[in-house]
């Protein structure tokens, strides 16, 4: 198992943080069984700013991963169907256990140089 470091909207890592959004969204798998996520906050933040366990990884097409999801989703379908427009598989992270940090660090105190365009595994 491993951990990775996801590049995050702040408006969702609020929800995240808040409870109101359960998943993560991605369009692609890690090849890596992943047990924990590392949240960094985009622009304007710009901080690592907690962490989540993975319960479960759903690896499905779009239609049944949103039903599966949507209550804890976090995102109106819309927005879940713009993200996933012309793809024929979604994943979505579940999280529990998240923790928000006390003060958020910049990437280069996690050993990181620049934030990863998807995700980037971490040791």
């Amino acid at each position: 198992m491993c951990a990775i470091l996801l590049s995050i909207n702040p408006v969702h890592v609020e929800n995240i943080m808040n409870g109101t959004k359960g998943y993560e969204f991605r369009k692609k798998a890690c090849k890596r069984p992943v047990d924990k996520i590392i949240i960094y906050s985009t622009n304007p933040i710009m901080r690592v700013v907690g962490e989540a366990e993975v319960e479960e990884v759903l690896i499905d097409n779009p239609e049944i991963i949103w039903k599966k999801t949507y209550k804890k989703s976090g995102i109106d379908k819309k927005f879940f169907d713009q993200y996933y427009e012309d793809r024929d598989q979604a994943v979505a992270y579940k999280l529990k256990n998240v923790i928000q940090y006390t003060k958020p660090k910049k990437l280069n105190e996690i050993g990181i140089s620049s934030a990863p365009q998807s995700f980037q595994y971490i040791k």
